[in-house]
């Protein structure tokens, strides 16, 4: 069977050579979460290397099953935030160790397997507000760019909090200022890669600065590295706990918004819709999402989602499973390269992370924010997440504070029974926790 029989390309209106040129535009454009994964889970005592190995592998494996079950454009890979969320809320900040968060991955990836084949999915989607949904993809946004600016030093312990670090010493904090500079002006000179090639130019500027490592490196390709160190290492032991439940929760309905707000955003802008508006193979691409967490988890890494940068294809003609196979090669031949993207310092991957914050602020345009009952709830819920180094946190008190104001000012109809029922939980869980 043909790639033009197999993915009905005539019917899409599209052709092999556009389809692979998408895929390559795509994958140029979510390429530095090869670098930007490893670096955040690591700091939570994962074996760097293995996390790379786990990164590209669930990255290929979950983009094929896009590819070829749910048949759309689409690219999957360890998604941003969620990364933040594993790293800094549940290792660092919950103090519970990598494989308890391993661990909620799975166990939430299964249950959101099971929300999505019985179709209950939705009902965690009206847990949580339009205005809060949006507020949370920026708030996750702002949590970000603070990581990469607080790892590579250009923010600092304070005094009195916080403080801006040494950018003018030609150290970590000079590079990765530099580097922001060099990526925001590829972007708006709309350079497709501009994330990957702000995180290439910046890790070479920083060889004769002294930040990047090169000593080590003997060759620009070798094997790729063992997934032994993190793989199947889950920890079962608090499966009842609490914590557990509030940390599969967030994950559950997290990935929920993520997949639902990628699927809107990029389907509907260029037709990926039925008759009745309904976007296409819907149910294939949350079923592919879901078991994607699963298998990463199972192989050491953060829930996989669909990557916002699959629109960079989806813009240059990608239409078909086609796009995301070709995203899925890519990413394999990557493997083979792993020593050019472990000498990739902290501050070479801040700017990309500065930028993923830029772009998840775009969804605060959607928010009414002359209604001060819709204004403080999302700003609440944005401010919590970097102030308290945790998005589950920024979650609950915004929830928290949008039920609690619209119930003291006789808005009750606007609290739907659900959502009532998850503040009262987040309240409970302040008090046990």
């Amino acid at each position: 069977m043909t790639l033009e029989k197999m993915f009905k390309l005539k019917e899409y209106g599209t052709s092999v050579k556009t389809e692979l040129t998408a895929g390559v535009t795509t994958f140029m454009a979510m390429a530095y979460i090869i670098a930007v994964n490893p670096a955040i889970l690591s700091a939570t005592g994962m074996d760097r290397g293995a996390v790379m190995t786990a990164t590209i592998v669930s990255a290929v494996v979950a983009t094929l099953i896009m590819a070829f079950y749910a048949k759309l454009p689409f690219a999957m890979a360890s998604g941003m935030g969620f990364n933040a969320f594993f790293t800094y809320t549940i290792v660092l900040g919950m103090g519970k160790s990598w494989q308890f968060a391993l661990t909620a991955v799975f166990v939430g990836g299964i249950i959101y397997l099971l929300l999505t084949l019985f179709k209950v999915r939705e009902l965690l989607l009206e847990a949580v507000p339009p205005t809060l949904r949006k507020a949370i993809a920026a708030g996750i946004g702002l949590f970000v760019a603070t990581i990469g600016l607080t790892n590579a030093g250009i923010i600092v312990q304070g005094p009195p909090l916080v403080s801006l670090g040494d950018i003018t010493g030609g150290g970590a904090a000079s590079l990765a200022f530099i580097g922001i500079i060099i990526t925001s002006a590829l972007l708006v000179l709309k350079i497709k890669a501009a994330l990957l090639l702000g995180i290439i130019i910046t890790t070479i500027i920083g060889i004769p600065l002294g930040v990047t490592d090169i000593a080590g490196l003997t060759s620009p390709v070798s094997l790729p590295h063992s997934l032994a160190p993190v793989f199947w290492q889950f920890d079962f032991s608090e499966l009842f706990s609490f914590d557990m439940l509030l940390v599969i929760f967030v994950i559950i309905f997290l990935n929920i918004f993520d997949t639902m707000g990628a699927l809107i955003g990029i389907a509907l802008k260029v037709g990926l819709v039925d008759k009745k508006g309904n976007i296409l193979n819907s149910r294939q691409a949350f079923l592919t999402d879901a078991f994607s967490s699963i298998f990463g988890a199972a192989l050491g890494t953060s829930p996989q989602v669909i990557f916002v940068e699959s629109a960079a294809g989806v813009t240059a003609g990608g239409r078909t499973g086609l796009t995301a196979a070709t995203v899925a090669v890519l990413f394999a031949l990557m493997l083979f390269f792993s020593p050019l993207f472990l000498i990739i310092p902290a501050a070479a991957t801040t700017p990309a992370l500065v930028m993923v914050g830029v772009f998840m602020l775009a969804s605060l345009i959607d928010i009414d924010l002359t209604d001060y009952a819709n204004a403080i709830p999302a700003f609440i819920t944005i401010i919590m997440m970097p102030l308290t180094y945790s998005i589950a946190s920024g979650v609950a008190i915004g929830l928290i504070t949008y039920t609690l104001i619209r119930l003291l000012t006789g808005r009750f109809k606007e609290v739907k029974p659900i959502t009532l029922i998850m503040a009262v939980f987040f309240v409970a869980m302040q008090f046990l926790i």
